[in-house]
């Protein structure tokens, strides 16, 4: 149950990063980095089974 809200989570947040919108261009990789955290560290509680 956990995992397949953690992954619809993960999708929303995917589809949240990617700079459409023209005020969005100067982001820079804040979004994508962010993004990149929280998917490694959720890799790492996936591998350590606490998830």
């Amino acid at each position: 149950m956990i995992r397949t809200v953690l992954l619809i989570i993960l999708i929303v947040l995917l589809i949240g990063a990617l700079p459409t919108w023209p005020y969005s261009a100067s982001w820079g990789y804040y979004p994508s980095g962010t993004l990149g955290t929280v998917v490694v560290v959720l890799l790492v509680l996936l591998l350590l089974g606490v998830i």
